[in-house]
């Protein structure tokens, strides 16, 4: 389940770039990983990302990992509805589960289309 119209960070995040905002979530394989997630950590709207660097965290039952940005910008929204409900990353983490919204400046750099993405988990996974 790696859908060909986003495009993917080696840390597991997704983008979809609309004109200039990035919509940014965990793939499923990311959330398949963790297991049920138990809290969501995102930063507020107005704080600046930089590609690469942490911003924020997800818990699961079985583990807290880090979030790294796959674009650089300001933060226009966040996923409200995953404070009192993270299981939708679980459930939809391409639709329902999308993390926050990123006005992007410049171009983002290094990530992957589908197939080098599916080859990159694939290797994961052995």
């Amino acid at each position: 389940m790696i859908p060909a119209d986003l495009k993917y960070a080696k840390t597991h995040e997704w983008v979809k770039v609309v004109g200039d905002v990035a919509t940014v979530g965990i793939s499923h394989f990311a959330q398949e990983q963790l297991g049920d997630l138990t809290f969501v950590e995102l930063p507020a709207v107005g704080d600046t990302l930089e590609q690469g660097e942490e911003f924020g965290s997800v818990e699961s039952v079985k583990a807290a990992s880090e979030l790294y940005a796959p674009v650089s910008g300001e933060v226009i929204e966040v996923n409200e509805e995953l404070e009192d409900a993270p299981e939708k990353v679980n459930e939809s983490p391409f639709e329902e589960g999308w993390l926050l919204k990123v006005r992007i400046s410049g171009e983002p750099d290094g990530l992957l289309d589908a197939d080098a993405y599916a080859t990159l988990i694939e290797s994961e996974a052995h």
